[in-house]
């Protein structure tokens, strides 16, 4: 896909543009990681975390069954 002369320039105005700096200093001065706490890892929330997800994607996976049909169409 070729971009036109004005959608380049509008991709260098919007990269260039201080209000859409500033949005993203603004992002990352919010932005917030539950595992942390004081700048540190906490282990009670890291273990309650990864319990959760092993809960979700941790069971036994199913045996492969081949699917068998002659008119598959989308």
């Amino acid at each position: 896909m070729k971009l036109s002369e004005e959608e380049k320039q509008d991709w260098l105005d919007t990269a260039s543009s201080e209000k859409l700096r500033e949005d993203f200093r603004q992002m990352e001065k919010n932005r917030h990681n539950p595992l942390m706490v004081d700048g540190q890892v906490d282990l009670d929330r890291l273990v309650a975390f990864l319990t959760e997800v092993n809960a979700a994607f941790g069971h036994q996976r199913k045996p492969f069954c081949k699917i068998i049909d002659r008119d598959m169409r989308l």
